[in-house]
């Protein structure tokens, strides 16, 4: 049980680094190129989320084999467990999306 929660804790936080560090760098990038840094930095936090999330459970399509393979063996636990992890690194990713949108649109 402490791996499964040291997991899926992990995962939401990868996630939601991968959001606010691709979209702090990106507003460093407009800055260099006079662009304006508020709309990039939410336009990259919005390509970056489902790609945060990828890289949070793994970077790879194993995720999708253990959920594959276990649902058709009726093994439901593992099945769950991968969702589960799924799920932290979205809710990581779009917390980190919502928290730039929050600084970007001068809200805190």
């Amino acid at each position: 049980m402490q791996y499964f929660l040291s997991k899926a804790a992990l995962d939401f936080f990868i996630a939601f680094g991968v959001v606010i560090g691709g979209a702090m760098l990106a507003g460093i990038g407009a800055v260099l190129v006079f662009l304006p840094p508020t709309n990039e930095m939410m336009l990259a936090a919005d390509k970056l989320k489902i790609w945060a999330i990828v890289a949070a459970v793994g970077g790879t399509i194993d995720p999708m084999r253990v959920i594959d393979f276990n649902m058709l063996q009726g093994n439901l636990s593992p099945v769950v467990q991968q969702i589960f992890y799924i799920i932290c690194a979205f809710l990581g990713a779009h917390m980190g999306t919502e928290l730039v949108r929050l600084v970007c649109r001068g809200g805190l």
